[in-house]
């Protein structure tokens, strides 16, 4: 891995340090390609900050339909994630914790059970309340809850190490440290400045995964409709009778147990740039989640944090060529899927590059939904 300092040309630019961009830099290094990678660490950043759900059956219940082009990009990216981690252990030496237990959908009254029976997955079982105390005894007061087998989570923090390992291990990826001010889109190339004032980036094809700040970067095309929706988490210790071998999400409310550790989470807050906690805030989560996992109410806050999700007004990425500039690729506005969707994001950025066929549809990504060129 080079630190570089003066103007420098790539195949591509990747614009973005979190999770999409690390997964896109890798994939198309992967294909041959010389890959410059631009950005650096920002308070709040959705990646780290994140509890790693991996849980498309959950967030598919409010459309109804399987058959969804978004729903299956997800599907997808899911099937993707053991031979993804697999590859990445071996090429960075880091082993990413991967939960595929299954996601437990509770409920607190029986009248609720209902509504999400007729919205299910086709492989998603319901579990009555004695059911769901057998495998975990800690929610002590849910009615019932729809068990969804093949959703999980993964430790986004040793996934995030295990991408900036393999990275820094790959000869056709360097980084800049420092973050893009505004492009320059000259017909099948594209130039970059950055902040650092002395170094201008040219390459053929730019790629944009800065998440909630990609609508900061001054030249785009067309405007993008991505805002920072803040989202407060924090942790307990659970061990013995409080620990959860289950990702639960509930009412309001999610855990997702890690280690000896269980996360709660999360707010949905616009609160624009601003990653910090509040009591209130917290306080709202804690509540929430008490209602089916009574420890969340008494048990002392090991750390608390918060993060800022790049969020459009559908909830889905924007992910495809600009159609009036195919030099230009986003990959950003994941919103609340940005850890789900991020090998298979990679893979679609990569074949894009190369002109391939993704190897999913994109037709639900494109930018062209939301607006006309600037």
């Amino acid at each position: 891995m080079t630190i570089l300092s003066a103007p420098s040309t790539a195949d591509v630019a990747v614009v973005g340090t979190g999770l999409i961009g690390l997964a896109a830099a890798l994939a198309l290094a992967d294909q041959g390609l010389e890959v410059l990678l631009v950005g650096q660490s920002r308070v709040g950043e959705s990646s780290p900050a994140g509890a790693g759900m991996l849980a498309p059956s959950i967030e598919d219940t409010s459309s109804g339909s399987s058959a969804d082009p978004a729903h299956q990009f997800a599907v997808a990216s899911l099937a993707r994630y053991p031979e993804y981690l697999e590859s990445l252990a071996d090429r960075s030496g880091v082993a990413v914790p991967l939960n595929r237990r299954g996601i437990l959908r509770v409920v607190l009254r029986e009248s609720d059970a209902d509504g999400l029976r007729a919205r299910c997955a086709p492989n998603a079982l319901w579990m009555d309340a004695p059911a769901v105390r057998a495998i975990e005894p800690a929610l002590t007061t849910v009615a019932g809850a729809m068990f969804y087998p093949t959703d999980g989570a993964v430790d986004n923090l040793a996934l995030l190490h295990a991408l900036d390992t393999a990275i820094g291990r790959s000869s056709r990826i360097r980084r800049i440290r420092s973050d893009v001010l505004a492009i320059a889109l000259n017909g099948t190339s594209v130039t970059c400045s950055t902040s650092d004032g002395g170094t201008t980036i040219r390459s053929s094809h730019l790629v944009l995964a800065a998440g909630a700040w990609a609508t900061g970067i001054g030249g785009l095309p067309r405007p993008l409709p991505i805002e920072p929706y803040r989202g407060q988490m924090f942790s307990v210790a659970a061990t013995g009778p409080a620990a959860l071998d289950h990702v639960v999400y509930g009412p309001d409310a999610y855990l997702v147990p890690r280690g000896d550790r269980v996360l709660v989470g999360a707010t949905m807050e616009r609160a624009g740039f601003d990653a910090a906690t509040t009591d209130d805030g917290l306080a709202s989560i804690r509540s929430a989640a008490a209602a089916f996992w009574p420890i969340a109410g008494t048990a002392a806050t090991t750390t608390a944090w918060a993060g800022l999700r790049p969020v459009t007004p559908d909830l889905l990425p924007i992910l495809g060529r600009d159609p009036d500039h195919p030099a230009l690729i986003y990959a950003c506005g994941h919103s609340r899927t940005g850890i789900l969707m991020a090998p298979l994001t990679g893979d679609c950025v990569a074949a894009l590059v190369t002109g391939a066929a993704p190897p999913a549809d994109l037709r639900a990504f494109g930018v062209e939904r939301f607006a006309r060129p600037v």
